[in-house]
């Protein structure tokens, strides 16, 4: 279906029967075709930046993307009666966190030392099968 292939697009016109302009407008990064009714001279084209440098990308979303700074709180001088208990949900959390790092590490090791005897036992048993 056409429909499909088109993509989803917003505008402001309004929509009648009679005339179809197709348009390209930007979508998930990439140009897709839409109709839209009613063909008027101020119709925008979007075109995806060709020339857009990799910086200047950058400096855009530093300067349009919020920053969002959980832990606030930095001194104890002004500290409410609630700041002690999140601090030790962030500290449980963060140790937690530790934990299943490590016995993950701890796991990954012991299946890597396994691997390493179970080749070296199995080059042993061919040798020995050979003579």
């Amino acid at each position: 279906m056409i429909g499909r292939e088109l993509g989803r697009y917003t505008t402001s016109q309004t929509y009648t029967d009679s005339n179809t302009q197709l348009v390209a407008l930007q979508h998930d990064s990439d140009l897709r075709l839409a109709v839209i009714e009613t063909p008027s001279e101020d119709a925008v084209v979007l075109e995806k930046p060709e020339d857009e440098e990799l910086e200047t990308k950058l400096r855009r979303i530093l300067n349009h993307v919020p920053v969002r700074i959980s832990n606030t709180s930095g001194s104890s001088a002004g500290s409410g009666s609630g700041d002690f208990h999140q601090y030790r949900q962030m500290r449980r959390r963060e140790q937690d966190r530790l934990a299943r790092m490590e016995t993950d590490y701890q796991k990954c090791k012991e299946v890597a030392e396994f691997e390493v005897r179970r080749e070296s036992r199995l080059k042993a048993v061919e040798d020995q099968l050979k003579v």
